[in-house]
């Protein structure tokens, strides 16, 4: 089995930051919501905030990579000006039209706001440290921030993998 550099980049861009940005997702979770119990016991919690400092910062960090490949790598060659163009395959037929006009609009401008809320909550994170298990409101804000950042990028990924399934980028 071989790939093109374009497949290369589809794989690095959906499949191997998006895993990163899911993991990191679900482990930054899960140590949030476990900093309230950490008030209680006060056991690990040194521990517990170094894997949420990591999982955090791997989360922003993968979430800009995945749209930064998408914008300037995958993305010009789905929109090129040819009639071999994904972009030009999506639209050409009404009944896949939809998937450019409201699928790739999403991803090109809705998708950015994932990795600004996954930094928003990297630095709050980073600069509250241990003061996050006192502060319940901000916790609490923190991961209202970091679900919404998974939701939008969940959405995009989403309508990305149905995009790619109609009209792949080759």
């Amino acid at each position: 089995m071989s790939f093109t550099e374009r497949e290369v980049w589809t794989l690095i861009h959906g499949m191997v930051l998006g895993a990163v940005f899911l993991l990191a997702f679900a482990g930054g979770l899960a140590d949030l919501y476990g900093l309230r119990s950490a008030l209680v016991t006060g056991a690990g919690i040194t521990e517990r905030m170094r894997r949420l400092k990591v999982g955090v910062t791997a989360m922003a960090v993968a979430a800009w990579g995945t749209v930064v490949t998408g914008t300037w790598v995958v993305y010009p060659w789905y929109r090129e000006d040819v009639p071999e163009s994904a972009r030009s395959r999506l639209l050409a037929d009404p009944e896949t039209a939809e998937w450019h006009t409201f699928g790739m609009e999403w991803k090109e401008h809705i998708a950015w706001l994932s990795p600004i809320l996954a930094t928003v909550v990297a630095f709050t994170v980073l600069y509250y440290g241990d003061l996050l298990i006192r502060h319940q409101r901000v916790r609490r804000t923190v991961m209202v921030l970091f679900v919404l950042a998974f939701a939008f990028a969940a959405v995009a990924g989403a309508l990305g993998a149905l995009i790619t399934k109609a009209e792949p980028v080759t």
